[in-house]
């Protein structure tokens, strides 16, 4: 139990940063859809940055995987793993990233954002200072320095909502005569109408250098050096690493990344009447996609402390059947979490975007389903970590890619944004099924397929109910779903009454 707890309390303070850090930037999404009322002002930021999180994967090269791996090994020398790991990276995002500074204007005709270089050039820099700094954070997750970790992430995301609201907000008001006139000469001088949506990429990038001096600390001790036998190492283990993660990446973003080029022009009309042309579609896909990114907090949160726990007890003999206990209570956090937000989906939609982008909610229960699918593939994928077989990896996340890449090609033209979620949805459960089959083979883990079976297809059905009698008056609708959560949730509790009774009965003892 105490090995579970300590699990627990690191999953808790990394779900601290990336779930209030979402959140908090979650209050972005009003913002930027209220400041850019058309959504296909907002369909290259949707665009770019899915190839911010494509790009980000090859400029880490699975090294933050191979750094917790040799580092557990090896804590002796841990100094000496996080310089070769990290000059490996600072190699790697170097070349890349002078290719992109300087092949920026043909990029931005390549993909039909003629103008919009300095946007392209902003985004690769993200891409290289994410790319560096991760190393240091692993670091700091592989010292336990959870704490250090957590305020680093805080300070960042608060720097880059403050920015946004000030490119967003408050340098249009000023301009336009609202308040604080007296800032006007220097508003003139800092902000360009021009730039528009490119700011919330300047944001992003001022925000983001600022973590080298968040950081200093973590770089401490750090020398630049690339012996080839210890680096060839590295790589070997990396390699199928960052292979998955980049089949990954292109099974999570190949929608945004088709939807635009693959959707036929007028295929929607907006509350007007008014055909919506395909950039308008992506806007308004891409940011309903964020309501359904809820799921995928409560993964990565885990997935901060369950890579250096699992990894420190790779020889526990009780390792199988910890993980099994885990995944079960994982797999009932994503139902709850799946059922409290597509039953509120309508006062989320509501409270988050402005009226042009709410025709697309009716997709944000299957994606969260989909994230569901892919939190519980990446959790119980820790036995392809585990035993060194990361090619079992690869081979899931490319078989996922290709039915994301064949099914949105055939599905788009016909199905539009819908098309996008039944790949996504339908990818997840694939490398799923396989990872969980191969998985027994190999390292099996005693899981209750039975319990989280019945959880998914209960919420489903719940769900399913619930969006086939719709309630368009909020003050009904709102306390209904709430009640309707509620008798979910005490359900639950009485399922596995046998485990959290002692639960709480430790606690009242304690108190």
């Amino acid at each position: 139990m105490s090995t579970f707890k300590k699990l627990a309390s690191d999953t808790a303070l990394y779900g601290v940063s990336t779930i209030l850090g979402r959140l908090l930037s979650y209050l972005l999404v009003p913002i930027q859809t209220y400041a850019f009322a058309r959504p296909k002002d907002l369909s290259s930021n949707v665009e770019f940055y899915s190839y911010i999180a494509l790009l980000l994967v090859v400029y880490t090269f699975g090294l933050e995987t191979a750094f917790f791996r040799f580092a557990a090994r090896k804590p002796e020398i841990l100094t000496k793993t996080f310089s070769e790991t990290l000059s490996l990276v600072l190699l790697i995002s170097g070349v890349i990233t002078a290719a992109l500074l300087y092949l920026a204007p043909e990029i931005s005709v390549w993909l039909n954002y003629p103008g919009q270089t300095t946007f392209i050039r902003w985004s690769a820099l993200i891409v290289a200072i994410d790319a560096i700094t991760a190393i240091p954070f692993a670091r700091l997750r592989v010292e336990n320095k959870a704490r250090q970790f957590v305020k680093v992430r805080m300070l960042n995301i608060a720097i880059v909502i403050v920015l946004n609201v000030f490119f967003l907000v408050i340098c249009p008001d000023v301009m336009r005569g609202k308040y604080l006139t007296a800032l006007k000469p220097f508003i003139n001088y800092v902000y360009d109408p021009a730039i528009g949506p490119g700011y919330i990429f300047l944001a992003n990038l001022l925000g983001n250098s600022f973590y080298f001096v968040l950081l200093r600390k973590a770089f401490r001790g750090f020398r630049f050096q690339f012996n080839w036998p210890d680096v060839k190492v590295l790589y070997i283990y990396a390699y199928p690493i960052m292979l998955t993660g980049l089949a990954n990446v292109v099974n999570s973003l190949t929608d945004r990344l088709f939807l635009r080029h693959y959707l036929p022009e007028g295929f929607y009309t907006g509350a007007n009447g008014m055909a919506l042309t395909s950039e308008d579609a992506l806007g308004i896909y891409g940011n309903c996609f964020k309501l359904s990114v809820f799921m995928a907090l409560a993964t990565q949160s885990f997935r901060f402390a369950a890579d250096p726990f699992f990894f420190s007890r790779a020889e526990d003999k009780n390792s199988p059947e910890l993980l099994a206990q885990v995944t079960k209570w994982f797999t009932i956090v994503c139902v709850v979490i799946w059922v409290g937000v597509s039953l509120n989906v309508d006062i989320i939609g509501a409270a988050m975007l402005s009226p042009a982008y709410r025709q697309g909610l009716n997709i944000v229960p299957l994606l969260l389903l989909g994230n569901l699918f892919l939190g519980v593939y990446q959790n119980i994928g820790l036995w392809y970590k585990l035993t060194d077989k990361t090619k079992f990896g690869t081979l899931f996340t490319l078989i996922g890619a290709a039915i994301t890449i064949v099914g949105n090609i055939l599905l788009i033209p016909v199905m539009g944004y819908m098309g996008c979620v039944v790949v996504f949805l339908t990818s997840s459960f694939v490398m799923l099924v396989l990872c969980y089959v191969l998985g027994e083979k190999y390292y099996p883990v005693p899981y209750d397929i039975r319990s989280a079976a019945g959880y998914i297809l209960a919420a489903g059905l719940l769900i399913w109910v619930c969006w086939q009698f719709p309630i368009a008056n909020l003050w009904i609708a709102v306390p209904v779903h709430l009640a309707l959560f509620g008798l979910f949730m005490v359900a639950m509790l009485v399922v596995e009454r046998k485990t959290v009774q002692p639960m709480v009965a430790r606690f009242r003892k304690r108190k």
